[in-house]
């Protein structure tokens, strides 16, 4: 299969639930809470609704294995029966013994009262959870009310959990369902991901398959009209990303563009698709997409150089993890424009979460398809360039330069990432889409420029001071500001650093080797105990101390050990050189 081909253990976007995949966003996560607090009050009814494919499925399994161990659950996967078949099949699920003579809506009532009064007496409770409960009649439903009147002089017996799709509600709105309705203490209405959300779970899925590091399948401009056509549907983005990725392996090729996302569309989709690629291009909306194309138009134009606003902290993401830099940072402010205030919503909110993705090797330039640019088509005046200029080459150049005045290669080579390779060193390729980027990985790095002539340069960064550079040049570093060199900065880079033993791709919950001793050695030397938490298996304990590491070092909490998690870790050991020394204020690893 595909999955093979990129480099991964197994298909990422399958549409079977697996608990390896889990991944809960804040709605998830609010939801589960809605329905925890639900069934820890007691009694009565707990409504959660959502859309086909938001994850329902998810969160009832995640509540099942947080109920407390004294819980005995009755599960119905298909409640369109009548009143009788709904009584049976609870009983079933309980265990329940009843004769063919109690099969009668009063036996099986009866029979379950019984059952609730000596779970009740042998300090057990009992909880209710029928899933596409939109299927329920209004008459099956007034008959699961009644059994809310199950109860004992100080409480209810069995806690019932109603989940299914939007229109549940609207049954439930029935004049004749009021008596319902007023029972229902906790409600939750589960929404699609966000756009930040959606590059998260594909990120995640990605990694738990085992994506090699230095690989990008989807590029954000991609994991922007996923989204759009998803609406944020995880199981919509699961199989839009697989006939993506099968495109992709079909045309012998390492990442999805968008003509590969338009032929999976419409295969998935069909004929019509194909006659209308995109929804939101329809004829009603035409109007109204002119018109965020020319405001687009006018915010690009407008846009101030790439920066960070001081009144907020930095966000930036590394393969997929997000780091939160301090105020007190050294920030680039740009000037503020009313056209930016104009700004689509999705544009403004890129603005706010800017994302650092790993690409290919960057031996040519990247091609203008490279999405959110960091730089503006605005040359500077003649008059602000400094007298003093950085060196510029070709990549090899000036990563040998910048390795050798750091000390960390003695000689000009050729290929020097090559003979890096062979000091456990690793050279990764990015692309980032603001300077922000570079506060979260905080490393010196080879930035790649467009000249003028339309030549592809590069330029060694080794480190940042206010709002400027420290840049290699032939006298040694000369300072200019990054406003001025954002110019001409396509957003690819290349990262030298020294990796941990075995490091081939992100580590998840099982991973096995050199990497998983390396981390728990790390941690141990951190936290001044004599021996790590994990001998070679990424087991339980260490997924727990990196989430603790990762909320202190306000990195995205979910127990995947990935390149921002591993530099973090390698620079809290006061390894490798940093753009700023103190870029993460009072971050420690505790």
């Amino acid at each position: 299969m595909y999955h093979s081909y990129f480099g991964l253990r197994e298909p990422p976007f399958s549409i079977a639930v697996d608990p390896r995949y889990l991944f809960m966003s804040e709605r998830h996560r609010d939801a589960l809470a809605h329905l925890l607090y639900g069934v820890g009050v007691g009694g009565g009814f707990i409504l959660l609704t959502g859309e086909v494919g938001t994850g329902k499925t998810t969160i009832n399994r995640c509540l099942l294995e947080q109920l407390p161990a004294h819980t005995d659950v009755a599960l119905i996967l298909n409640p369109a029966l009548d009143a009788v078949g709904l009584l049976s099949a609870i009983c079933d699920e309980l265990a329940m013994v009843y004769s063919e003579r109690e099969h009668t809506l009063k036996g099986l009532t009866d029979r379950l009262h019984g059952f609730l009064l000596d779970n009740h007496q042998r300090g057990r409770n009992t909880v209710l959870l029928i899933d596409e409960a939109q299927h329920l009649k209004p008459e099956v439903l007034e008959q699961i009310r009644l059994l809310t009147n199950l109860e004992t002089s100080t409480q209810k017996l069995l806690q019932i959990i109603l989940v299914g799709q939007p229109e549940l509600k609207a049954v439930l709105d029935r004049p004749e369902l009021r008596q319902l309705s007023q029972r229902i203490t906790a409600r939750y209405q589960l929404r699609p991901l966000t756009l930040q959300e959606t590059r998260d779970y594909i990120e995640h899925r990605l990694q738990v398959a085992g994506l090699p590091a230095g690989q990008t399948l989807f590029p954000p401009r991609v994991i922007r009209q996923l989204h759009r056509e998803s609406g944020g549907i995880p199981r919509l983005i699961n199989v839009y990303c697989d006939r993506a990725l099968l495109g992709a392996y079909g045309r012998h090729q390492r990442s999805v563009d968008m003509a590969m996302l338009r032929q999976a569309l419409r295969e998935v989709r069909g004929e019509d698709f194909a006659r209308q690629p995109f929804p939101w291009m329809r004829p009603a909306l035409a109007g109204a997409a002119l018109l965020a194309l020319v405001g687009a138009a006018a915010w690009w134009r407008h846009q101030p150089p790439p920066g960070v606003d001081p009144s907020l902290a930095a966000t930036a993401v590394v393969e997929g993890e997000s780091v939160v830099v301090d105020r007190s940072a050294p920030v680039i402010e740009p000037p503020q424009s009313e056209a930016a205030e104009a700004a689509p919503t999705e544009q403004a909110e890129l603005a706010q979460q800017p994302s650092v993705t790993q690409a290919a090797p960057a031996a040519a330039a990247p091609s203008a398809a490279v999405g959110a640019s960091p730089v503006r088509p605005q040359r500077p005046a003649a008059a602000s360039v400094a007298p003093a200029v950085p060196l510029r080459g070709t990549r090899t150049q000036t990563l040998a330069a910048l390795l050798q005045r750091q000390g960390d290669l003695a000689d000009a080579v050729d290929n020097p990432c090559a003979a890096l390779a062979r000091q456990d060193w690793r050279c990764e390729d990015l692309v980032l889409e603001d300077w922000s980027g570079l506060l979260a990985i905080n490393r010196p790095v080879a930035l790649q420029l467009r000249e003028d002539d339309g030549r592809v340069k590069w330029v060694a960064l080794t480190g940042i001071e206010a709002e400027d550079g420290l840049f290699l040049a032939e006298q040694g570093l000369v300072r200019m500001p990054l406003q001025q060199v954002g110019e001409q900065w396509t957003g690819a880079l290349t990262l030298p650093w020294r990796a941990p033993p075995g490091f081939s791709s992100a580590l998840v919950p099982g991973s096995r080797g050199a990497t998983v001793a390396w981390l728990s050695e790390s941690f141990a030397k951190l936290d001044g105990q004599a021996s790590g938490l994990a001998d070679g298996v990424y087991n339980e304990l260490l997924e727990q101390r990196v989430r603790m590491f990762q909320r202190q070092e306000r990195l995205r909490v979910d127990g995947i050990a990935g390149l921002a998690t591993l530099l973090r870790v390698d620079q809290r050991l006061g390894n490798g050189h940093l753009l700023v020394k103190d870029v993460v204020a009072g971050g420690g690893a505790g």
